[in-house]
Order: structure tokens, then sequence, then C-alpha cells
């Protein structure tokens, strides 16, 4: 007897294939079937007239806090999100010294717009270093699955400390302990890194993120992290006004040392209406060459 069986349900699988009726066996973990099922199950469901497919993933949220202290992560699973990948644009909060914790409190407030009362009333605090902030929310409960990524802002505090937020540029030492907590976050569980290159990313008080214009060298020894663990990905928000083609060519070379898929924000401008076409077409001339590239699209 299966776990489940779906009747009848109206089928998106997710592969781009037209929608299709059918009924959707389960057992265990794993799907067993997809079509007609004969076998009973020990919950039958009666999905006539009502979409079956695989759980939505929110790819770019910033419950980074709010997983600390909510067991909901709304407004993502009320829309029907069942994973949502925190750590997103850089901004985290791990890992953290005590006396570098109203810096990323400020960091967040201002990138994210999120009120620094609600952030230093509802953090606990009760970790420092990656592994110990994947325990801490392993150990909760949520209405969806959660993933996080290691972020630049917080490695690079951690590491350099107010010389991060003069945005000097990091030693070769510094360079390399920074990929030291990288990779120790994604064998504690973290899907990939994060950064950010934006100006917009910036706290109230119009300090810029300390990630902005970080040197080459620094993003390449987090790329050789990723590379090292051989799962995961890079994510960059970037306003590619270094030119533009001098900002692509250097993340084509950071994604190519990762040899992990990189993905970004596709940007439309007002002033450049048509900018995000050429972005796609040096992702196409990337992708063509071997490196994995991605422009990651908000929904409106």
């Amino acid at each position: 007897m299966l776990d489940w069986v779906l009747e009848g349900g109206t089928v998106v699988d997710g592969t781009g294939a037209p929608a299709f009726e059918a009924d959707v066996a389960i057992d265990g973990a794993r799907i067993a079937a997809v079509g007609k099922v004969s076998a009973r199950g020990k919950e039958e469901i009666d999905a006539k007239g009502l979409l079956v497919t695989p759980g939505f993933v929110d790819i770019h949220t910033h419950y980074d806090a709010q997983a600390s202290w909510s067991e909901r992560l709304i407004s993502s699973s009320i829309n029907g999100v069942t994973t949502a990948l925190i750590g997103n644009c850089g901004v985290g909060f791990a890992p953290c010294r005590p006396e570098r914790r109203d810096m990323l409190v400020k960091l967040m407030e201002g990138v994210e717009d999120l009120p620094e009362v609600v952030l230093t009333e509802g953090l606990p605090w009760s970790w420092e270093s990656f592994p110990d902030y994947m325990n801490f929310l392993g150990s909760r409960r949520y209405d969806t699955d959660i993933a996080a990524m290691v972020t630049h802002a917080p490695l690079r505090v951690h590491v350099m400390g107010e010389r991060a937020e003069a945005h000097a540029e990091a030693t070769e030492a510094e360079c390399l302990e920074m990929a030291r907590l990288a990779a120790e976050g994604l064998a504690a569980g973290a899907v990939g890194i994060s950064t950010s290159r934006a100006l917009a990313h910036r706290t109230l008080d119009g300090r810029h993120i300390p990630t902005l214009g970080a040197p080459e060298p620094e993003l390449e020894a987090l790329a050789r992290a990723l590379r090292d663990h051989g799962h995961g990905w890079l994510q960059v928000i970037s306003d590619f006004d270094d030119p533009a083609e001098e900002e692509f060519a250097r993340l084509r070379r950071v994604a190519a040392v990762a040899g992990r898929p990189l993905t970004f924000s596709l940007l439309q401008r007002e002033s450049k209406p048509t900018f995000w076409r050429w972005l796609l077409d040096r992702v196409e001339e990337a992708n063509a060459a071997g490196v994995q590239m991605f422009g990651q699209v908000m929904g409106r």
C-alpha cells in the first residue's frame, strides 16, 4: 500500500509541458508514479479540479531575522511557497562577533527596509559562527522548508572589522580567512554564497554595504571555497555600472573559477530600457562557453 494517492488532479510538473490530468502516488519521501494509479494509499485525496505541482521555491527572500523568532515565514508561506531561500544580497547575521551586531542590524535595516527596533528586540543572538546559526535554525519549526546561503557582508565585517565598513582592500590572509569561513558555512549546510555590488544597498545613514567594490581576488577566494565544496551557487546583485562590460566579465571569470552556477538580479531601467536584453545576450554567451550564469527575475 502506498502512503498517498492524489486522484485525478491537474498536474503541472514544472518541465514546461502542458498541464495534464493524472493520479500521483507517493511512497515515503518519493513520487512513485504519475498517471493512472490502481494501488490504494493509506491516505487518498480527490484532487479533481485542483492543481498538483512540485513545491514552490522562493529563491530570493530576507527572512534571516524573522526565522529567528517566528514559525511563520509570511508572506511567502501564505502564497503557496514550500521552500524559502534566505541569505540573499550578501546581508545576514552570521558569522558575527557581539561587538559587530549593531552594524549588521543597521545594514539589514537599510538594505531591506526592516525596522531596527524590530531586529534589535527580536534577534536572540544565540550564535556567533555560521554553523551555530544553522544549528539554531535547525532547532526550530517553520511553515515552509528553509535553506540559507553564506553572506559576504558579515564575512567581511567579521574578518576585517572597521576596515570592511571603510571598503578597504582585503589582504591575502583576510581573503583566505573569509574563504575558510565560507567553506565552514557550506559544510554546515549552506546552499551557496551571496554578495552585493549595488549602490542602493546601504544603511539608512548612507553607508554603503561593505561588499561594494570588493576586488576580484576576494570574490575568487569565495568562489574557490564553493568549487572545493562541489555544490551550491553564487548569488549576486550588481548595478553593472563599472562599466557594464567590465563588471559582467569580472563576474563571468568568478563563476568560471567556482565552476558552479552564478545567478544575478536581472535589471530593467527607465534610463536603459533594453539593458536586460544586453545582459541576457551576455548570459547566453557565457553558457555557450560552459560558464553557468542565470538572470534572476523578480515576480510582480
